[in-house]
């Protein structure tokens, strides 16, 4: 087993532990123990447990990359004082202050990368996972011959297994073999889904949470390219997937735009679209964001109203005095 194999193998274990504890659920409550969508639903509760195991990864990745979305405008100020200049003296100087702006800012440019590093093992064994089972390949660990066969031997309505894609069908079409037409157009539906919850996903951070001036920085023009680019590369590639392997990949953007929706409602970018929204929202309900981030509940003082006694007449006249 090479080094790469040796890293992965308890990550895969645990992917196929989760895979087989689903498809046991959902067989025990009287699904197909051979059914696409038996195996598809598992791949959907495998998805769901990975991705709520790396929110905590996930929330601090997002905290990183807006501190170094803060910090952009005036790394920005720091490269324009030194362009053009190339002798020694200018580049040490540059480099000394923008490590000083790091460390008064408490920023990191590698701190944003590192929660991707860490999830990409992860995600690259579910990948294996779940390729391997479709080519009838035993796992290392629960997946045994049996659950790898049926996997590999799973269809959706009867004639789209689940381990063919879009291209091979293609291929058998181009060749005048016989062919699947419910394959290519279910792969065709989830390149379509899979590109546009990926283009969402990007849109909601370029056009909601960025401060205007991230917007007049360097840095707003990548992610402006990352949002036509990353979609290009779902709509090109996914064409290549087996049908099990893109619904992981569904699941996995549909819950990435969502969790993002939430991060981007509940803790936006200061200066931007999405938090002016927030603090709307809070202001109407009667709540204050001070200075350093914190809401404060602003109660409004209760009216007090005083129970007014009836007033019998020979009282009243007592209160009033004799007419005159």
């Amino acid at each position: 087993m090479d080094l790469i194999g040796t890293i992965l193998w308890p990550l895969k274990w645990a992917v196929e532990l989760l895979l087989v504890a689903f498809h046991w659920l959902f067989t025990t409550v009287g699904m197909d123990f051979n059914g696409g969508l038996t195996w598809v639903f598992s791949i959907v509760g495998l998805v769901i447990v990975v991705r709520a195991a790396l929110i905590p990864i996930f929330v601090r990745q997002i905290r990183s990359q807006r501190k170094m979305l803060e910090v952009a405008p005036q790394l920005k100020k720091i490269q324009d004082k030194y362009k053009g200049k190339k002798d020694q003296f200018s580049r040490e100087a540059m480099s000394r202050e923008t490590m000083e702006l790091y460390k008064r800012t408490g920023t990191n440019p590698l701190s944003s990368c590192l929660p991707l590093l860490l999830q990409m093992p992860i995600f690259f064994a579910l990948f294996s996972v779940l390729n391997d089972a479709q080519h009838g390949k035993a796992g290392v660990g629960p997946l045994n011959d049996e659950l790898a066969q049926s996997f590999g031997n799973a269809t959706l309505f009867g004639n789209a297994p689940l381990h063919d894609s879009f291209a091979s069908q293609w291929a058998f079409m181009s060749a005048g073999q016989p062919f699947s037409v419910s394959v290519m157009i279910i792969a065709a539906i989830m390149v379509v889904l899979m590109t546009a919850s990926q283009f969402i996903t990007q849109l909601q951070i370029v056009s909601k949470n960025m401060s205007p001036e991230t917007k007049a920085s360097p840095m707003f023009k990548q992610q402006r390219i990352m949002l036509y680019l990353l979609p290009l590369v779902f709509a090109f590639s996914g064409v290549a997937f087996p049908l099990g392997v893109m619904f992981y990949w569904l699941t996995s953007n549909i819950w990435t735009m969502g969790q993002q929706f939430l991060v981007i409602r509940n803790m936006p970018s200061p200066g931007s679209e999405a938090a002016k929204a927030r603090e709307e929202r809070l202001a109407r309900k009667g709540k204050l964001i001070a200075t350093d981030g914190d809401v404060i509940v602003v109660e409004e003082p209760k009216k007090t109203t005083q129970r007014e006694q009836p007033v019998g007449k020979n009282r009243a006249k007592k209160q009033t005095g004799p007419k005159k």
